[in-house]
């Protein structure tokens, strides 16, 4: 059974700005007090924004309220059923951001969140209600949470994200309903609950239907017929459906939902980080246990601790290959938990595996002379690991052979993923000939050889004087015409070369003498061997 969650902040833009600035009234003013000994009481205050006829309210403190000024007035009404009115522009970026900062505090009650319409947040609490001692118990502590965080809120429950979303913006706070008893909530519900636009609503009125449940017994097509647009009235059925759980209505989460991920409450406060290591000590070898119950391994790993100031601060390390082992996920998160901040206090620490795979045992070798010839890739994996940890993510790197005769292009780097790539000879032709050392770019060489085709006698690099004592080639390379430009236009003879001092060389020459490709042909040098 599926159960949802809406979390309705009807004054979020004054909310937000009252806590951005510290609990302080938004206007920064008060009305004076005609006793010296009473309270003052807050001036009248909105917040406005620019429309198509001039500044209009979109939000207003109770004191302007109280005289008449409510969200959607034009400011210049406004004005005038309030003189002294104070004002200032909403900032939607900021109230954006904020809400999703929020949303994602408001994780400790479910892993699957989304942002919905009109200041809301929609939760799938599916399975989660239990954990909270019911469904009502489980809207009180969020009401109750909320609430003494300075945010006004109107929370309710049903089996649909339409249904609590009309519920809590329609009827009274914390409303739990039951499928059985979903078409009667939402029966006398004013049609604004669907979520619809306002020329909807207003061509909905024109037509005598004010109520969610005039719609039920209404003949689809008839009501098709009503209205200019096949598109507006395909949205009132759409809506409607959905608000019943006729059509699903998938939500969009703010956060990837993890693939396994156990949680430990504090009884009290974590003030110091010597907490969130024994808590992350507790939580490795559960989240471990669940792994291995289901026989796999993650990537990826999330710590998030719920600060008490409906803040969270999280922190990811990755692995080269999945891995179900509590003291290598430790390892992983010993060098960065210092930029956790417990700040006023943690209440609740989550770890969280995404990129989950399956880890099969593999036998390992006896060491010495028993051991092949393959790489422990586990090791290897490992190292890479507490590199990662250590300098940053995507910092380890190995070469991948690409399909190519031209050098520099048969590989390439990329980010280690666990997996060594194989280096077949039939893949990269000539491969096993070349240097293990290719140097970033081809160099100029000074070169005299013995005929114009012949190999080089002597050459000058990096202003050193080399004799040639042997050589051995050419090996011909042309160039690759079938791939895409830019591509090399001249063909190379490579050389491998000895001096004097038994160091060896890669050469070549680009180009040939007479090809009808340019001007002489001119020697590099490609790489070094061992």
């Amino acid at each position: 059974m599926r159960r949802h969650v809406c979390v309705w902040f009807p004054d979020w833009p004054l909310d937000r700005l009252r806590r951005s600035r510290g609990g302080a009234r938004p206007s920064g003013r008060e009305m004076p007090s005609s006793r010296g000994d009473a309270p003052a009481e807050p001036a009248p205050f909105v917040l406005t924004e620019a429309g198509r006829h001039g500044l209009r309210v979109v939000a207003a403190n109770p004191a302007a309220r109280a005289l008449g000024v409510e969200a959607g007035l034009r400011f210049a009404d406004a004005r005038a059923r309030a003189p002294g009115l104070l004002a200032e522009p909403v900032d939607r970026d900021a109230d954006a951001k904020a809400l999703r900062a929020l949303a994602l505090w408001m994780e400790r009650w479910s892993p699957c969140l989304a942002l919905g319409e009109a200041d809301s947040v929609l939760i799938d609490a599916s399975g989660c209600a239990h954990l909270f001692g019911g469904e009502a118990a489980m809207l009180a502590d969020m009401a109750g949470q909320l609430r003494r965080a300075g945010l006004s809120c109107r929370l309710a429950m049903a089996p649909t994200p339409g249904a609590a979303w009309a519920l809590a913006h329609e009827r009274a706070d914390r409303v739990c309903l039951a499928d059985k008893d979903l078409r009667a909530g939402l029966d006398k519900l004013p049609m604004a609950g669907l979520r619809l636009s306002e020329e909807t609503l207003v061509l909905l009125r024109r037509f005598g239907l004010t109520r969610i449940g005039q719609l039920y017994d209404i003949d689809r097509r008839a009501l098709a017929r009503r209205f200019h647009s096949k598109a507006a009235a395909e949205a009132v059925l759409v809506r409607l459906d959905q608000a019943l759980g006729l059509r699903q209505e998938p939500l969009d989460p703010i956060r990837a939902r993890p693939d396994h991920a156990v949680r430990l409450p504090c009884l009290e406060a974590l003030l110091h980080l010597e907490g969130v290591r024994a808590g992350l000590d507790q939580l490795a070898p559960a989240l471990c246990e669940r792994l291995q119950d289901y026989g796999e391994g993650a990537r990826r790993f999330r710590l998030a601790a719920f600060r008490c100031d409906q803040s969270v601060a999280q922190l990811t390390v990755g692995a080269a290959r999945p891995v179900n082992d509590p003291a290598h996920i430790l390892r992983l998160f010993r060098d960065r938990l210092e930029r956790i901040d417990p700040g006023f206090g943690i209440e609740i620490l989550e770890l969280e595996a995404f990129g989950t795979g399956t880890v099969r045992p593999e036998a390992r070798g006896f060491g010495g002379d028993f051991d092949g010839d393959e790489p422990d890739l586990d090791a290897l994996s490992v190292l890479a690991d507490r590199i990662t940890a250590r300098l940053g993510d995507r910092v380890v790197h190995i070469l991948q052979p690409l399909a190519s005769y031209w050098p520099e292009n048969a590989e390439a780097l990329q980010v280690y993923e666990g997996v060594l790539p194989e280096w077949d000879s039939a893949a990269v032709p000539g491969c096993s000939d070349r240097p293990a050392r290719l140097l970033q770019r081809p160099e100029n060489l000074q070169v005299i050889a013995e005929i114009p085709d012949g190999p080089p006698m002597r050459f000058v690099w990096r202003r050193q004087v080399h004799k040639v004592r042997r050589a051995d080639g050419p090996e011909r390379l042309a160039p690759e015409w079938w791939r895409p430009p830019p591509r090399p236009g001249r063909a190379r003879d490579y050389y491998k070369v000895e001096d004097m001092d038994g160091r060896r060389f890669w050469i070549f020459r680009e180009g040939l003498y007479g090809d009808g490709r340019g001007g002489p042909p001119a020697w590099f040098i490609h790489g070094l061997f061992a």
